[in-house]
């Protein structure tokens, strides 16, 4: 297991390499703003007789349903992000594209799986891994998306993974897809049922109920990338939790 944190800025990255974490979950929201004023060598030099690496989280897609916006803002938004991606050196790009048929429309889907086979293709160029990330989806959702396209990737939000369902989905995506989980990321909360309800608590403030998630990664034998997407100076606490719930899993025994 490999534990991270998110960074926004490059005081973020800072401050967790200090904490000890192993890389930086880099979001990307605005590749143009990303790139300007020597951003990108800030956090290159960073990385300069270091261990530490990096992975990126790119921007959200906006209105999961328009089409227009999809194809004409997000999408080239994405692909101006690759090339900053692999200028990290950043071992996965992780994107939002919100597949849940209960909100999306099914032609919007379709189309969706067509938009990542683009991003992909163009990602292959620049040597770039990619992840799709739950959102509000079932495991079964996913069938479709993960059939067309073998070399996407998958990125497990456990915290996603409590919202908009009675009980976390994290153990119906582990079971279903343990090849395709090349990542985690880690949060709390209450449950809910609107964005609003997605707080991204330190581990232990919310009603996640963490070990059975982690005994059924540690049976799959995940050993890969873990981001805390948690503030800086919430995440050392969490660290602690997250370190001693793999430990204290079933598989590691």
């Amino acid at each position: 297991m490999q534990l991270g944190g998110t960074a926004r800025s490059v005081e973020d990255v800072r401050q967790l390499m200090a904490m000890g974490l192993q890389f930086a979950e880099v979001s990307i929201a605005d590749p143009e703003a990303f790139s300007s004023k020597d951003h990108v060598r800030e956090y290159q030099d960073l990385l300069r007789g270091s261990d530490f690496f990096y992975l990126c989280h790119g921007p959200r897609e906006g209105n999961p349903n328009d089409l227009y916006s999809l194809e004409h803002v997000y999408l080239p938004k994405l692909l101006r992000i690759l090339p900053l991606v692999r200028k990290l050196n950043a071992k996965v790009l992780t994107v939002h594209l919100w597949m849940d048929p209960r909100f999306v429309k099914q032609e919007v889907i379709v189309y969706k799986i067509g938009f990542l086979r683009r991003v992909l293709e163009q990602a292959a160029q620049y040597q770039v891994p990619v992840n799709i990330e739950n959102l509000s989806e079932k495991a079964g959702d996913l069938a479709e998306i993960f059939e067309a396209l073998p070399e996407l990737g998958f990125t497990l939000d456990i915290g996603h993974a409590q919202l908009l369902t009675s009980e976390n989905r994290s153990l119906g995506f582990i079971r279903r897809y343990p090849e395709r989980i090349r990542h985690v990321h880690i949060h709390d909360n209450f449950g809910g049922s609107s964005p609003e309800d997605d707080l991204h608590l330190p581990i232990g403030e919310g009603l996640v109920n963490f070990g059975p998630i982690f005994d059924e990664l540690n049976t799959i034998g995940y050993r890969g990338t873990i981001t805390l997407e948690l503030r800086p100076h919430e995440i050392q606490p969490s660290m602690e939790k997250v370190k001693w719930l793999w430990k204290n899993s079933v598989s590691s025994k």
